[in-house]
């Protein structure tokens, strides 16, 4: 569970890096997940000091926020981009010896059909 969170704060900390100016129904929309949630992931990234909620005037919506990674949100994008990262890369060299395997097997099994 505790991979899910960090995979759905990176989601919300890459996005929000690159789209500062972003509503939660977009963030929401973005990443997969209800309202509700994007809500308490934010807040959560705000409580952390993670990122900073700042207002600021938007002539279609009265209260507009502006989303910004503090230092220690970049540093923890980082870090936990790089954990996912490897987990990726783990999950790809199984995947790759397993192929291999299943085509052995295959080759090895009588009748099988060369293409």
């Amino acid at each position: 569970m505790a991979e899910k969170v960090n995979e759905v704060h990176l989601k919300l900390l890459r996005y929000l890096e690159a789209n500062p100016r972003v509503s939660q129904r977009e963030l929401a929309e973005h990443l997969g997940v209800s309202l509700g949630k994007t809500n308490y992931c934010l807040r959560a990234l705000v409580d952390k000091g993670l990122v900073k909620a700042r207002n600021f005037k938007n002539n279609k919506r009265k209260r507009a926020y502006l989303y910004i990674l503090t230092p220690a949100g970049i540093e923890a994008k980082t870090r936990i981009t790089a954990r996912f990262l490897q987990r990726k890369m783990d999950e790809y060299e199984a995947l790759k010896i397993e192929i291999e395997t299943l085509q052995s097997e295959m080759a090895a099994s009588p009748g099988a059909h060369h293409d």
